[in-house]
């Protein structure tokens, strides 16, 4: 989590003008970026390191394809054999179960980004 302290307010003298509305600029953004400045919506606020919980993915399941597209010709048709058409049964889930891990990762962190 991170840490801010409050930002004072702006002296009102020994700086020009020009001088405090550069610091009261400054000072209105960083409190934007931090979050008090009462932004209802908090759209200004950053998005910090501290705020990420997600971990990195680990390697994927699904790294090469087993099944080798073996099969019979029977009758003129090729036909898959059932081992090799399990092989790919398999393939396909092993995908499936990764991208859909991998798509809940990636939800939560896009939840973690917009707060």
């Amino acid at each position: 989590m991170a840490r801010f302290t409050s930002i004072p307010g702006i002296p009102q003298s020994s700086i020009t003008d020009e001088q405090a509305f550069m610091i009261s600029t400054i000072k209105q953004n960083l409190e934007l970026l931090i979050g008090t400045r009462g932004e209802d919506d908090l759209q200004s606020k950053a998005v910090l390191k501290g705020d990420i919980n997600v971990n990195t993915l680990s390697r994927q399941d699904m790294s090469q394809l087993t099944a080798k597209g073996a099969g019979f010709t029977i009758s003129g048709q090729n036909v898959v054999s059932l081992e090799d058409y399990d092989k790919l049964r398999q393939n396909v889930q092993t995908l499936a179960d990764d991208l859909a891990f991998t798509r809940a990762v990636l939800n939560a962190l896009i939840k973690q980004l917009k707060g």
